[in-house]
C-alpha cells in the first residue's frame, strides 16, 4: 500500500513541491509549524530513517541543508529547524522549518488550517531561493 507521501510524489494527491530529483523530493507540509515548513522525503518508500541506505540518507541531508539555507533566507529566520519524527506517516522524512525559538520543535504546535495563499507564497519563496521555479 502506497503511503500518502508516495501518492503526492506520484501526483495522485496535490503537493507544493520546492525541490525534486530522482531520489529525493521536498514539499510543504499541509500542517506547518511556520509558513515554509518543508518535508524532505526519499522517493523510495523507506519507513524509518535508520533503515535508509546510507547514500540515500546522506543525499536527503544534503537536500535538507539546501532547503534549510533557503528557509533562513526566504523567511529571515534566525535558524532553520530540523526534526525527524516519523510517526505521522510511515515514510522517512525530515522536517525543515523557519525557527524563531524552540516552539517549532513541538509538532503539537502545527497550524491545522493554514492560509492557502500564504502556503503558495511560501512555496514560491523557497523555489526562488532554491532555483527550482520550474516546479511551480
Amino acid at each position: 500500500m502506497s503511503t500518502v507521501f508516495t501518492k503526492i510524489i506520484n501526483g495522485e494527491l496535490p503537493g507544493r513541491f520546492v525541490y525534486r530529483d530522482e531520489k529525493v523530493v521536498a514539499f510543504l507540509t499541509i500542517e506547518p509549524v511556520a509558513y515554509g515548513h518543508t518535508l524532505v522525503i526519499p522517493v523510495e518508500e523507506v519507513d524509518k530513517w535508520t533503515d535508509a541506505d546510507p547514500a540515500l540518507w546522506a543525499h536527503m541531508n544534503e537536500v535538507a541543508q539546501k532547503v534549510g539555507a533557503a528557509v533562513v533566507e526566504s523567511f529571515d529566520a534566525p535558524r532553520a529547524g530540523y526534526l525527524i519524527a516519523g510517526f505521522e506517516v510511515p515514510h522517512a522524512h525530515i522536517h525543515v522549518f523557519p525557527a524563531e525559538d524552540m516552539s517549532g520543535f513541538n509538532l503539537a504546535n502545527v497550524n491545522r488550517d493554514p492560509d492557502p495563499a500564504k502556503m503558495d507564497e511560501a512555496a514560491d519563496k523557497l523555489r526562488n531561493a532554491l532555483g527550482t521555479t520550474d516546479l511551480a
